[in-house]
């Protein structure tokens, strides 16, 4: 697989069952685990356009093989929203070819579409 194989893009309902092997993944990574109310509540905030949480996925072709979520917020040091990169999971056999460079740079533009004054 290539970069250049690979697309950026929200991630939908379809998605789910993939993002929950890696959200699973990730945070096995980070030796933690959260209840399944948690994991549930966290999909349905990534698919709500009223809530400012965000999920990405990077798509070889048409499988999953990584997620990044955001989280846009206000801030004391400016007038515009600031944007979190929270989560990022790549998947260990796409590790090494810039699948995790094409999701943060997705969350860039992402940020600068949204007016937001800093990625962090």
């Amino acid at each position: 697989m290539k970069t250049n194989e690979v697309t950026v893009k929200p991630l939908t309902e379809g998605d789910y069952c993939d993002w929950y092997k890696y959200w699973q993944a990730y945070l096995s990574f980070y030796k933690t685990s959260l209840t399944e109310e948690v994991t549930q509540a966290t999909w349905a905030k990534i698919l709500d356009s009223n809530v400012p949480i965000y999920g990405f996925g990077a798509f070889d072709r048409t499988n999953l093989v990584g997620i990044a979520h955001v989280v846009l917020h206000p801030n004391t040091w400016n007038t515009t929203d600031c944007c979190y990169l929270e989560d990022l999971y790549v998947d260990g056999a796409a590790r090494g070819l810039g699948i995790g460079r094409a999701l943060i740079e997705k969350v860039y533009q992402f940020a600068e579409v949204h007016n937001c004054n800093r990625v962090y």
